[in-house]
């Protein structure tokens, strides 16, 4: 499957050690090599039950992946690789989003981002909606959080306003999961939630155990809201569904409630999100970013509340007939603002856009407009 029809988590919670540097180590012997000076990307397919790979392609270029690698990590590629065709060496740039660290410094991250292609294949309807080598998603999200049923809930619904991990929408189907589409993962919310074991869909699907048994923990855990129907769920509950990434409209479903009533009595118990910076160095330096996310799995704020701020909601998703063009009215927004003296606060999903890089405004948030 194309790499921008997966889902995509950083950093990578399936592979080894061994594996990692393996294929990190090729890359750079590929890139000596081919002698590239500059941003480049390396497209592997990984056998998981041997050391075997093959390098299905190497890119000179920028692609979207660069941009999502770039906004994943905090590490500003287009700026490094424009600096190094000018001649610089990595120990002579400074990373411009951390301010701390030269460009030869790895990041290294405290949190976890999840991108998640999307696709508008309902606009045709004769084309098949089986996803493989070639890209027909039209645009792609970026979720973090803290742990990976958050950042997955909250990519699912920044992606196309589902509300999360849910069963229900689309029917389970062996022939859904084994052969991918553009809705395998909600098929597998309804298999999960009308009891396939894990193994059968792992068999059909492929799909790394690490990520089903968290997929079925979310499931497991809508069976535990379903007993507070027509009752309000109690603190350790209710913070843990937060924590594995449920909507107050999921909650509120499950439990037979209102979302406004659920969202004021999360309130009241004090189980608020809190606001944490991307920490791109792993607390080897102070982090300095402006780039921020929401979290219920914290304790503190990463930083003050903004006084006098001006918010700017971004264009969110690409989709056919809503594109770059919206986040050129976003940006326009934006300069304009910052030229007349006003902080601006962004928040946008979509880490293909002007809007989400890192000097455009004073603080940018890559997080979902649903609580």
């Amino acid at each position: 499957i194309h790499t921008g029809e997966s889902i995509v988590v950083a950093p990578s919670q399936t592979l080894d050690n061994s594996d990692y540097n393996m294929l990190r180590n090729t890359a750079v012997k590929v890139v000596r090599h081919l002698g590239v000076v500059g941003e480049c990307n390396i497209q592997y397919a990984l056998d998981p039950f041997s050391d075997a790979y093959f390098i299905i392609e190497v890119n000179a270029r920028l692609s979207r992946s660069s941009a999502l690698a770039s906004k994943a990590t905090g590490y500003p590629l287009a700026y490094v690789a424009a600096k190094l065709s000018l001649d610089y060496s990595l120990p002579q740039l400074r990373n411009s989003v951390t301010g701390k660290t030269t460009a030869c410094f790895e990041p290294s991250l405290d949190y976890l981002a999840v991108k998640i292609p999307r696709w508008d294949l309902k606009k045709f309807p004769k084309v098949s909606n089986k996803i493989g080598s070639a890209m027909k998603s039209v645009g792609e999200v970026m979720a973090i959080g803290r742990r990976f049923e958050e950042a997955i809930q909250k990519g699912l619904r920044m992606v196309d306003s589902h509300e999360g991990f849910v069963p229900g929408i689309i029917p389970a189907s062996e022939d859904e999961i084994r052969d991918a589409t553009d809705q395998r993962i909600l098929s597998v919310a309804t298999a999960f939630a009308d009891g396939w074991e894990l193994e059968k869909i792992r068999s059909l699907s492929n799909i790394d155990p690490w990520f089903l048994n968290r997929l079925k923990d979310i499931n497991d855990f809508n069976a535990v809201l379903s007993t507070y129907k027509d009752k309000q769920v109690p603190h350790d509950d209710l913070m843990h569904a937060k924590q594995l990434g449920f909507s107050d409209k999921v909650i509120a479903r499950l439990t037979q409630s209102s979302e406004l009533a659920v969202r004021s009595h999360r309130k009241a118990l004090n189980i608020i999100p809190v606001v944490k910076q991307i920490d791109t160095v792993s607390a080897e330096y102070p982090a300095c970013t402006n780039y921020l996310y929401l979290t219920y799995n914290g304790k503190t704020d990463d930083i003050e509340p903004s006084k006098d701020a001006v918010f700017v909601l971004g264009s969110g998703v690409y989709r056919i007939g809503s594109s770059v063009e919206f986040d050129w009215c976003g940006v326009s927004c934006i300069r304009e603002l910052r030229k007349l003296g006003h902080q601006t606060i962004v928040l946008n999903c979509n880490p293909e856009t002007v809007s989400t890089d890192y000097d455009e405004s004073e603080r940018l948030f890559f997080d979902e407009i649903s609580f």
